[in-house]
This record gives structure tokens, C-alpha cells and sequence, in this order.
């Protein structure tokens, strides 16, 4: 059991993680890029003369793209290996694990690392003000950690308390607020912050779709293998 959670993970994390990272390459990085040169000061917007929403902006570095795309696919293969075991865990109680399901497995990750945080906590680009990092930290994980037992009451929970209770973790964090600065300040064009927040959601929705799928396929295959060679 344990290496077929391993192998299929692996596998699945790797390739999700891959896509994801050049998918961020073509469409996040040079939104980053962008805001950052606001945040050195390069650039100045209000109050000067205008400037170009299009700016030259630096190309592929080796060393931080190359790092980056690594660093990606750790990331989505730490997450791979929690969803694999959770399927794991569902197959157990008798539900089909497969590339379809997964694909709905993919849904319920982004809504609970992505959309459930980033609905009241929204990505944000450098140079932006923001409340405490650790104070948001918390409040980031109290919200994923709600997110991941809701998906999980609705996907398996099968009556009306089950979703009643989902509906209400769901909510929670947003009734209580997310932490907020006490003040709005920053260098960086509005329209930059609000590119760079739904392209970081696009992405993210993207990268968790494709590692569920991945990883449902994955693990019926290594499901498939298992009993051909039993």
C-alpha cells in the first residue's frame, strides 16, 4: 500500500508540478516581474507622466526559473502525497478512485488551498500592504484546515447535517475576518494586483485539476499492476 501511494504521488505531483511551473512561467512571472519594478521604485505611477502598462521586463534566468520549476514540483508532490493517501482512504470505505474522480478530487484541492483562503486573503503582489505575516499564516491554515474537513463532509459525509456542518466551516473564517493592514499603501498599479490574483487563481485551479487527474489515474494503474501481479 505504501509504495503504491509513493509511486503514484510521485508520479502525479512531478507531472502536475511541471505544468504548473510553466504554466506560472508564461503568465505569473511577468506580472510579478512588473509589480516588482513599482516596488524598486523604477517605476512610478499617480502623479507622473504616464506609463506604459508594458514595460521590457527581464527574460529566462536559468538559475531562478530552473529553481523555481524544482521548487514547484516539490510543491505539488508534498500535496500529491496527501491526496493519494486520502484516496487511499476512500477507496477503503468503497468509493472509486479513478481519472474521473480525481478530477472532482483536483476541484475539492483547489477549493481548499486556493479559493477558500484567497476569497478573503487574496494572492498578492509585492510592495502591497499587508497585516503580520504570521498572524496571516494562522489564519491561513485555521482556513485550509476548515476548507479540507468541509470538502471532505460534502464528498463523503451523505446527509444534511454532514453538509450543514461543511457549510458552516466553509463560512467561518470569512465571518471572523481575515487579517487586514491597518492602513492601504503601496507602489503597484491596482490593475497589476487584481491581474496577478486571477491569474494565480486560474493557475492554481488549473495545477489542481491536472494533479488529481494524475493522481487518480496514477493509482488505478498502480491498483491494476498490484492485482495483475498478486
Amino acid at each position: 500500500m505504501f509504495s503504491r501511494i509513493l509511486t503514484s504521488a510521485l508520479f502525479a505531483g512531478a507531472a502536475a508540478g511541471l505544468i504548473a511551473a510553466l504554466l506560472q512561467l508564461v503568465f505569473v512571472q511577468p506580472v510579478l516581474l512588473h509589480a516588482e519594478l513599482y516596488e524598486s521604485g523604477e517605476l512610478v505611477h499617480f502623479g507622473g507622466e504616464a506609463v506604459s502598462a508594458h514595460p521590457e521586463l527581464p527574460g529566462f534566468d536559468a538559475m531562478r526559473d530552473g529553481l523555481s520549476i524544482v521548487f514547484t514540483m516539490l510543491t505539488y508532490t508534498g500535496y500529491s502525497l496527501v491526496m493519494v493517501a486520502l484516496m487511499s482512504m476512500a477507496e477503503r470505505q468503497g468509493h472509486a478512485v479513478n481519472a474521473r474522480s480525481g478530477l472532482l478530487w483536483g476541484l475539492a484541492g483547489f477549493v481548499t488551498f486556493h479559493f477558500a483562503p484567497g476569497l478573503s486573503l487574496a494572492p498578492e503582489v509585492p510592495g502591497v500592504a499587508a497585516a503580520d505575516v504570521a498572524v496571516r499564516q494562522i489564519w491561513w491554515t485555521a482556513t485550509v484546515a476548515a476548507a479540507g474537513i468541509a470538502m471532505w463532509l460534502i464528498a463523503f459525509g451523505g446527509n444534511l447535517v454532514s453538509y450543514l456542518i461543511a457549510a458552516a466551516l466553509l463560512l467561518a473564517p470569512h465571518l471572523i475576518g481575515a487579517p487586514e493592514p491597518d492602513s492601504f499603501s503601496g507602489p503597484v498599479p491596482t490593475e497589476i494586483g487584481a491581474l496577478f490574483a486571477a491569474r494565480a487563481f486560474g493557475i492554481g485551479m488549473a495545477a489542481w485539476i491536472l494533479l488529481g487527474t494524475f493522481a487518480g489515474y496514477f493509482w488505478q494503474s498502480e491498483s491494476a499492476r498490484a492485482e495483475a501481479a498478486a
